[in-house]
């Protein structure tokens, strides 16, 4: 295995490779992301660990056989990069552990974690442990964009769409919007939704105007990095998943802040970026709140 610098500006693009799905069209959206970006693809897959039930079977067979589909997945994924940018670096690896510890550790040093959807509903991502996209996007330590359904690349002019609210982690998103706007010369849509207040409440207006302002001011000083990115502001009355997940339907993507805190058990991604994980129909990325202070490294890792 080549190893790849995780300090300075060539932090990789990591691809969570799934040996139960070929994942053609996650690899060419990570293929593609590395190349604009000048960066290496790394690609991952975790094997996981040998349970007890196993053990009275042929361990080492049964072991055997994973790691032999491990690098089969790899191959493909490598080859359907390679057949898009030829002089893409590229690097496969095979870890042995739960595949969501995998990918948050690989996070620490990733520019970028690319993942695949395997369209669970919520109570197999729960039970499963195969669950990787809300684990991942709920704890990593970089952006991470799952590829449930293909970027929109009709629309003219293509359009990335942002979640604007206010937090911390939105502004954090806006800065990614901008970024992944620019790259595709595509135009920002930075949506913000709220709910009305009850009818009758003489605040609305005044609510409306405000949150108006601070709309326009979440974008405010980015086009001076990016000039040529043209944005709209919306504000919009709704469920933010429901009002959210529309404004992306023709989307290249949608980027939203991360505002849950992850939890034991990592699984509480916070409800927008989680909703939009099953109503999105376009690359969804969960942006989280930059670290202060570098990510510590495993063990496995020194």
């Amino acid at each position: 295995m080549t190893p790849v610098s995780s300090d300075g500006p060539r932090r990789p693009v990591v691809l969570g490779v799934d040996a139960l799905d070929t994942g053609r069209m996650t690899a060419v959206w990570a293929a593609d992301e590395a190349e604009r970006r000048g960066l290496p693809l790394r690609l991952v897959h975790a094997v996981p660990p040998l349970f007890r039930e196993f053990r009275a079977f042929d361990e080492g067979r049964y072991h055997k056989a994973l790691r032999q589909r491990a690098d089969e997945a790899l191959d493909r994924a490598a080859g359907t990069a390679r057949e898009r940018h030829p002089e893409l670096e590229i690097v496969t690896v095979v870890e042995e552990d739960v595949p969501a510890l995998v990918l948050c550790r690989e996070s620490a040093h990733a520019a970028l974690v690319v993942l695949g959807s395997r369209r669970l509903n919520r109570a197999q991502e729960a039970l499963s442990t195969y669950s990787v996209t809300v684990p991942v996007s709920a704890q990593s330590h970089c952006p991470v964009v799952v590829v449930r359904d293909p970027e929109h690349v009709t629309q003219d002019p293509p359009y990335v769409v942002v979640g604007v609210d206010g937090s911390p982690s939105a502004e954090s998103a806006v800065d990614f919007a901008f970024d992944l706007a620019a790259e595709r010369r595509a135009a920002l849509r930075a949506v913000w939704v709220w709910r009305r207040p009850p009818v009758g409440n003489l605040d609305e207006l005044a609510t409306e105007h405000t949150l108006r302002r601070l709309l326009f001011e979440s974008t405010a000083g980015r086009h001076e990095r990016h000039p040529d990115v043209s944005v709209t502001h919306e504000l919009v009355h709704g469920h933010p998943v429901e009002e959210l997940g529309a404004a992306s339907d023709h989307a290249l993507a949608i980027v939203v802040g991360r505002r849950g805190r992850g939890g034991f058990t990592g699984m509480r991604l916070g409800s927008v970026p989680h909703g939009l994980l099953h109503r999105a129909h376009c690359p969804i990325v969960t942006v989280p709140v930059p670290r202060t202070e570098p990510a510590p490294r495993s063990r496995s890792d020194q």
